[in-house]
């Protein structure tokens, strides 16, 4: 099996009119010939909220991608008959656009650069830390553009993720670009705890040299925004873990 590390202000204003449906659970599909290693990609990201299907090889992958719909695809280049390489290709051949995280061993120059010649989205090298990974498709998802996910709500916070503006309630958010970044992650996990590594990762990217507690501050930030004027308590730190989105409407 391949080897895996488990380890401001506010204004008031008017909401546009637009329905706001709720967030609902982004669905993956996991393309991987190694079983063990699949049913430990399918409980992790099971375990983080996301709907997950598995298949074996390519072929099943392009043929349930012919009748279902997916938010992101998980995808091996070492599989029997159709190759990971290939799936990819005639995705974007066929103006299929689903976002496509490549997961491999090929950690080569020339296999990366063919990958996103090809329309890849990211391309990540086994072995890789699995927060890493699940950081990396909250960035993709986070980037994805279909009406669908033009609103985005939790409780009364409501996000207009094409004009990146905040409300809470009919009050318009003042957030920086990062705050906003922050927020729209937390919406889009609600009531999941939110690790400190994925937001590092999310919202600076893998290596970026930044102080130990920014994300602290990034979240002391938003309180002060989005729940301290409102007398809302909604944004829970969950000890020695990460934070929490609270979605009152959901309990």
């Amino acid at each position: 099996m391949a080897a895996l590390v488990a380890t401001d202000h506010a204004r008031s204003t008017t909401m546009p009119a637009a329905r706001v449906p709720s967030f609902s659970s982004a669905e993956v599909l996991v393309v991987e010939d190694d079983h063990g290693f699949a049913q430990i990609l399918r409980r992790r990201l099971v375990e983080e909220g996301f709907g997950v299907q598995v298949v074996g090889d390519g072929e099943a992958a392009l043929e349930l991608m012919a009748r279902a719909r997916f938010d992101v695809v998980i995808l091996d280049l070492l599989l029997p008959g159709v190759d990971g390489f290939e799936v990819c290709r005639r995705l974007r051949q066929e103006r299929r656009w689903v976002p496509v995280v490549m997961v491999t061993a090929l950690g080569g120059i020339d296999d990366r650069m063919h990958a996103f010649e090809l329309g890849a989205d990211d391309y990540l090298v086994k072995p890789f830390v699995l927060q890493e990974l699940v950081a990396r498709l909250y960035v993709v998802l986070r980037h994805r553009h279909r009406p669908g996910d033009a609103f985005l709500t939790a409780g009364d916070l409501r996000l207009d993720v094409m004009s990146r503006r905040a409300f809470r309630g009919t009050v318009a958010l003042d957030l920086t670009p990062r705050e906003f970044d922050l927020l729209e992650l937390l919406v889009r996990h609600a009531d999941i705890v939110v690790t400190r590594q994925t937001i590092l990762i999310a919202l600076w990217g893998r290596g970026a040299v930044v102080s130990k507690n920014v994300v602290d501050q990034y979240v002391a930030h938003l309180r002060k925004k989005v729940d301290r004027p409102f007398g809302r308590c909604d944004l829970e730190t969950v000890y020695g873990v990460g934070w929490r989105l609270r979605n009152p409407e959901a309990r």
